[in-house]
């Protein structure tokens, strides 16, 4: 799906309390004088106004008008060019039509800003252009998907040239004279907003396509005084509520403003649900739009930023790596959540960001920036519910040391629809501030024509989706629900435990279904310890199955391996494959061990510090070294390394490990330090309803956690084995002591 999102200079469509309060009542024409009825009303004349006389004294207010005006002047250059569609996403005429929406955009908000009619004549001839070539238009020659678009291959593009386009024209409407308002009207806007609206089974699914469809539909209705128009937005295209903007609004956030598709889509989503929501605000603030489900909106975008390390999205399910903080739609969301809340962390965002809207708000934020209020954003440990109601599983977020400590994702959350990625209980791991235990995101190389146009290539479904390419148990090199995500939709994991304090953070959770008859519960801590030089992972995966299976366990992670710590034999004269199918078949096996019940370790570098992996199983399992790119033709996989662990021929197993950062190792100064683990020996003991995990380390001290199969039962637990024996009330404990001495 291609996205075309350059939502840089987003006019956010702003009402004022006097703006045709009940245009989404009656039509506008019925209320308001001739003289009135082409006033701008995305945003009001005494709102631009106040931007022409004060967005010149902020200085990020001022550096977007200049970007407006550079993109503007060169679109003037280069002279209209609104070719008939005939390419895929990244061509020429796609490309050209994405160029066509920003300056019609800029160029009307630049026409308020500076009072030059040049502007609004540029914006007017492009639209005149498209009057001429859209009613004659019929599905896209290269159309994707059961509804294609018409002026770009699938109608979500659509769709996004719609909402910007139409906030340009607002700004320049009331300078137009009434032939060409109403060429334009009749010819662009209203066939735009009706091959949007009458198209059912993409404007009435619960979905983001349907959400930037809505959007475009309600705010043209906005414009064009059409309330018809704009209750469809708001209720479906049945007017009904059955579905539209508020049944979307009610289904695709948690209760805590988790977005259901994951990060990613959550922030390409975020643009229209806060656009479209503002505008309802500001236009008909009966509505209480921002306060629905307790502000759910505004908790989306916190949610959102706080989905990020370093300033990049966590990549769950169909994600592009480099999308982050500084994306176009999260300028939008964070100045237009300001506005609404006056919260300070937002600004620290914003500050980064270097970028804000050419609208009311975005004026706001600027001004907020001079004035130094910014406050820092805290990143903080973090569980957002998954669901509407938030029973649907979660993401558990655990932070240690900063914005570029450590940061530990685990995703137990529910499918995500047709872009979630077949990984219940998968895990990643930043520290240092890169990307440690990695996942792939999606197989793609967004609008990138040499690369199937910028779609999803075919290795998403074969590689990046399959669990193989993920962190998280595989059972008999099959995915889990067996690929189908529609099986896979109904059945969410099952929370079990979150818990913080300031030297363990642990999170829990159980899977049923992803197998039949298999059952995993995996639990993580982040432990910090004075003996350690930073915070460490400790990981316990539990299965149980009906039936002896091949358990295998992948660890996906960046960085050049130091030390092998196992004996294995080494691929040299040829390289296996994995398997054949389910993602297997992308994995050359560069080494491999004999089965071991005892514990092994893997060490890599990365960004001078090193990394080292300690793990085992209570069942003898292989080690396996491979690294992905197998069956690549094309070279469309990116080559990265993976251990693997196998189990075979049990029923149930346990596996557990620790992932230990450490030392430093300084290029420039051609010095190493602390390049030896600071773990001297990690071991699991099982009781009848727990499990301890027991870390000796160096110096002689050793910490134990004691983990319950059940933890919201308060019930006592009791495990022994070494010589010590562990007892604790409720979910878990923390055990700290000597070696040789008891843990009671």
């Amino acid at each position: 799906m291609t996205r075309s999102t350059p939502l840089m200079l987003l006019l956010a469509a702003s009402f004022s309390a006097a703006a045709l309060s009940a245009a989404a009542a009656m039509p506008a024409s019925a209320q308001q004088p001739a003289a009135s009825a082409s006033a701008p009303v995305l945003v009001t004349a005494a709102q631009w106004q106040q931007m022409r006389s004060d967005g010149a004294r902020y200085p990020v207010f001022g550096k977007e008008q200049q970007r407006a005006e550079r993109l503007v002047r060169a679109a003037m250059k280069a002279g209209i060019d609104v070719p008939v569609p005939k390419d895929k996403g990244g061509g020429y005429t796609h490309e050209q039509h994405k160029r066509n929406y920003q300056a019609i955009q800029a160029a009307g908000a630049l026409y308020r800003l500076t009072g030059d009619k040049v502007y609004a004549n540029y914006a007017r001839d492009v639209l005149l252009a498209y009057a001429k070539l859209y009613p004659g238009l019929g599905a896209h020659p290269q159309g994707r998907g059961q509804i294609p678009g018409r002026l770009f291959w699938q109608t979500l593009n659509d769709s996004v040239w719609l909402v910007s386009a139409v906030q340009g024209y607002d700004a320049i409407r009331d300078s137009l004279d009434a032939n060409d308002r109403k060429t334009i009207d009749d010819n662009v806007f209203r066939p735009m907003a009706d091959f949007l609206s009458g198209t059912p089974e993409n404007f009435d699914k619960i979905h983001n396509h349907a959400t930037w469809a809505v959007a475009a539909v309600g705010m043209t209705g906005y414009v064009l005084r059409d309330a018809t128009y704009v209750d469809k937005a708001l209720k479906g295209s049945k007017r009904d509520g059955s579905a539209g903007f508020l049944k979307q609004v009610d289904q695709l956030f948690s209760p805590d403003g988790y977005y259901e598709e994951g990060p990613y889509y959550q922030r390409y989503a975020l643009a229209p649900f806060i656009l479209f929501a503002n505008a309802i605000e500001r236009n008909a603030p009966q509505q209480g739009i921002f306060k629905r489900r307790d502000g759910v909106l505004l908790k989306a975008v916190d949610a959102l930023v706080q989905s990020s390390y370093d300033g990049y999205f966590f990549p769950i399910n169909d994600a592009i790596l480099d999308k982050g903080l500084d994306t176009e739609e999260l300028v939008a969301g964070i100045d237009i959540a300001y506005a609404q809340t006056g919260d300070a962390r937002l600004l620290s965002v914003a500050k980064a960001q270097k970028r804000v809207l050419l609208s009311p708000e975005g004026l706001q934020v600027a001004q907020a920036l001079a004035q130094d209020k910014a406050k820092p954003f805290a990143f903080v440990p973090t569980l957002l519910r998954d669901g509407p109601d938030g029973t649907e599983g979660a993401l558990a977020i655990l932070r240690m040391g900063g914005p570029e400590g450590q940061a530990l994702v685990m995703k137990n959350t529910k499918q995500g629809m047709g872009h979630g990625h077949f990984d219940k209980l998968n895990w990643l791991f930043y520290d240092n501030g890169q990307r440690v235990v990695t996942d792939y995101g999606a197989a793609r190389f967004l609008n990138i024509e040499a690369k199937a146009g910028g779609i999803y290539l075919p290795e998403n479904n074969s590689w990046a989706r399959q669990t193989i390419a993920h962190n998280t148990l595989v059972v008999n090199e099959q995915s889990h629900f067996g690929g189908d995500w529609k099986k896979g939709q109904p059945l969410a994991p099952t929370p079990l435990l979150f818990a913080t304090r300031d030297d363990t953070q642990i999170a829990s959770a159980r899977m049923d279904g992803a197998y039949d008859g298999v059952s995993f519960t995996r639990t993580q801590l982040l432990l910090a310890h004075p003996s350690l030089s930073e915070p460490v992972v400790l990981d316990l995966l539990r299965v149980t199955g009906n039936k002896a299976a091949r358990y295998d366990l992948p660890l996906h992670f960046n960085g050049h391996i130091m030390a092998v710590g196992f004996k294995s034999q080494s691929a040299v004269a040829n390289r296996p494959v994995l398997g054949k199918a389910n993602g297997y078949q992308h994995v050359w096996v560069d080494a491999s061990s004999e089965p071991s019940s005892e514990a092994r370790s893997l060490t890599w570098l990365l960004d001078g510090r090193f990394y080292t992996y300690r793990f085992a199983s209570t069942a003898p399992s292989r080690a396996l070294i491979g690294e992905s790119g197998a069956n690549d033709p094309s070279f469309n996989l990116r080559r990265e390394p993976m251990l693997l662990q196998r189990v075979d021929g049990q029923a149930a197993t346990t596996f557990y490990g620790v992932l230990e950062p450490h030392g430093q190792y300084d290029g420039t100064a051609e010095t190493v330090r602390g390049a030896n683990s600071r773990i001297d020996a990690i071991a699991h003991y099982r009781g009848k309803d727990a499990d301890v995990l027991v870390l000796d380390l160096a110096g002689g001290k050793r910490v134990a956690v004691g983990i319950a199969d059940e933890p919201g039962q308060a019930s006592g637990h009791e495990v022994s084995g070494g010589g010590q024996t562990w007892r604790w009330d409720g979910g878990w404990k923390r055990f700290d002591g000597s070696t040789g001495k008891d843990g009671k």
